[in-house]
């Protein structure tokens, strides 16, 4: 089910009309005192973008309703109970009501060996007579600028279409494995239960063990994490099952039963495999998706696919960068200019040179080797794509040399964020 956007239409540089939160610079702030609250000939409101209090987010439930009419109420009175409680939406308001949305979540992620808060874009919905008037074009830019102005590394959404986005310098950098599992003939009893939210901190020393060292870009499983997770698999009729042997909690995984059966991110024990299979096998009598299928499950699997999923936006390109390590035994220096036309504070010339440590030492030079675009170094830093596949890009010039040097960066991957909400 994708809950991140609902919307197209013509593309523009909107402004914000709140000049205590804009933090535009001095050229523009004429056009944020122009669109404060203005009254037209007609006497209809005009439009204003701004960020909602805590206490009015509530008042976007009408519009996600309207645009997003397949979510279940259960699945609503969950979102607008618990993740309205710590999100951030921005809206458009004309004609006395809010007409355009979007709204970041915030999800601590671990990026390579350093913890940042970063925000997943959602519910990106505009009311149908409103639309191709540039009001997501508005709000995208302006959240974007406020992370960048909190120097978070990067956002993240799972896209509609990935057309939507990609002029917004978005670009994928995780592609999820999806499998089918048949239902198993003949199943042996296994010891399985949904977890509470008493039962989080189980949840989390289990999901920490399986996933460190695997991932370099996720979602910290710790104990509110899962709290909120089993709340949220329940407003979808499902859950989260733990499975055991002989007492011993041997796999993990989400599942939700509305129109179909789901399965999401199981994390399962080396051996017992087809434990997980059984399980499954009793959620339904069809055919079960599973959603970031591990590889060792795959011989289980009738098929498996793997689709593009979440795109990223780098915002604070100093801030990334300065994560980044050089692979072992490598020495790295080079310098490179970067064109972010949105974020404008990123099209500087960097300058990159390896530590003793394997760190990377981040600073500004004026002579460059060459020239990426912030989306095509996205797909480079989050190793989507080589640094030889990028000078096939008419908009980056990529001499030999700076490629061998970029070749030397250790990518942000294997990436796996499955976050939906």
């Amino acid at each position: 089910k994708r809950r991140g956007d609902f919307l197209s239409g013509n593309l523009y540089a909107g402004k914000s009309d709140e000049l205590q939160q804009c933090g535009c610079d001095s050229t523009d702030r004429w056009m944020c005192r122009l669109s404060r609250v203005q009254k037209s000939i007609d006497g209809r409101t005009r439009m204003e973008l701004r960020r909602l209090e805590e206490q009015e987010h509530q008042k976007t439930r009408k519009l996600w309703e309207e645009v997003f009419s397949d979510d279940t109420r259960a699945f609503l009175d969950y979102y607008y109970f618990i993740k309205t409680k710590e999100n951030e939406i921005w809206v458009i308001e004309e004609d006395g009501e809010i007409q355009s949305m979007l709204q970041l979540n915030p999800y601590q992620l671990q990026v390579a060996e350093h913890p940042f808060l970063c925000r997943y874009i959602i519910a990106v919905a505009t009311r149908a007579q409103y639309r191709s008037r540039g009001y997501m074009s508005s709000l995208l830019r302006k959240a974007m600028q406020e992370m960048y102005g909190k120097k978070e590394p990067f956002t993240f959404l799972m896209p509609a279409a990935e057309a939507i986005y990609t002029p917004y310098d978005f670009r994928f950098v995780y592609s999820q494995r999806q499998a089918v599992f048949e239902k198993k003939a003949e199943t042996e009893l296994i010891e399985e239960e949904d977890a509470t939210m008493f039962q989080a901190e189980e949840l989390a020393a289990f999901a920490k063990e399986r996933l460190f060292g695997t991932a370099r870009v996720y979602a910290v499983r710790d104990a509110h994490y899962y709290q909120t997770r089993v709340l949220e698999q329940q407003s979808e009729n499902g859950g989260i099952r733990m499975l055991k042997k002989d007492g011993k909690l041997v796999g993990i995984y989400c599942y939700a039963k509305e129109e179909t059966c789901e399965v999401l991110e199981p994390l399962i024990l080396p051996g017992y495999e087809t434990v997980f299979w059984d399980s499954i096998s009793g959620l339904s009598e069809n055919p079960v998706k599973v959603l970031a299928c591990p590889e060792v499950l795959e011989p289980c699997a009738r098929s498996v696919e793997r689709k593009p999923m979440i795109m990223v936006r780098i915002l604070h390109l100093e801030t990334l960068l300065s994560v980044l390590t050089v692979k072992e035994g490598e020495n790295l220096s080079c310098s490179f200019a970067v064109i972010d036309p949105i974020l404008t504070g990123n099209s500087r010339i960097w300058k990159l040179c390896s530590q003793e440590d394997g760190r990377i030492q981040v600073t500004e030079t004026e002579d460059s080797q060459g020239v990426l675009t912030i989306g095509a170094l996205t797909e480079l830093v989050f190793g989507y794509r080589s640094a030889a596949d990028l000078r096939k890009d008419p908009d980056v010039c990529l001499g030999r040399e700076l490629e061998c040097e970029l070749e030397k960066i250790s990518p942000l991957s294997p990436v796996f964020l499955n976050e939906i909400v």
